[in-house]
């Protein structure tokens, strides 16, 4: 079990049962999965930028991430159906928490001018998602081996049921929100 579930399972999961009432230890909301996702547009020119942008996933998650393809045709972008155009992981269980950890207590403070993740990347259901604008901030990526600087989206999937649950629960896992 890692550090960041060890936390929630005796620390969070009590304080959310106490702070919110719940009459039962399913209500109490958990992570439920993380998806890492890297949009390329530059990957329709250029097949190799994908094979970089996975291995650079591959080295972050601990994963292999898969290859996310286009649903339609959109002619201003010059994008056919079914083109690559990014890649994906999605996480869970013990890869999940131990990505959790290094991404608020490594990576993040990494990031220059740092001050805190935005408190408004909540989606209204309990899910919250962050961007990062480049992929160095994680120590997992060698500085001389990347050939373009890349951002990334990180959502987090959770199963409270409001905002505001989510928010207490990540703020509990060590979330840096802003205040």
């Amino acid at each position: 079990m890692s550090r960041m579930q060890d936390k929630y399972n005796k620390e969070a999961a009590p304080a959310l049962m106490e702070k919110f009432g719940y009459k039962s230890v399913m209500q109490i909301p958990k992570l439920d999965k993380i998806v890492v996702n890297i949009g390329m547009g530059e990957a329709k020119d250029n097949p190799k930028a994908i094979e970089a942008a996975c291995s650079d996933l591959a080295a972050i998650t601990g994963q292999k991430p898969i290859v996310t393809k286009a649903k339609k045709s959109v002619a201003n972008f010059k994008l056919r159906e079914g083109m690559n155009i990014g890649c994906k992981v999605t996480l869970r269980s013990d890869k999940m928490y131990e990505f959790l950890d290094r991404f608020f207590n490594v990576a993040l403070p990494r990031v220059r001018d740092f001050r805190g993740i935005n408190p408004n990347g909540f989606d209204g259901r309990g899910n919250y998602s962050v961007g990062v604008k480049e992929q160095l901030i994680f120590p997992e990526i060698d500085y001389d081996k990347i050939d373009k600087i890349r951002g990334m989206d990180i959502n987090i999937v959770t199963t409270a049921k409001t905002d505001e649950e989510a928010r207490e629960l990540l703020a509990l896992l060590g979330a840096p929100f802003r205040s």
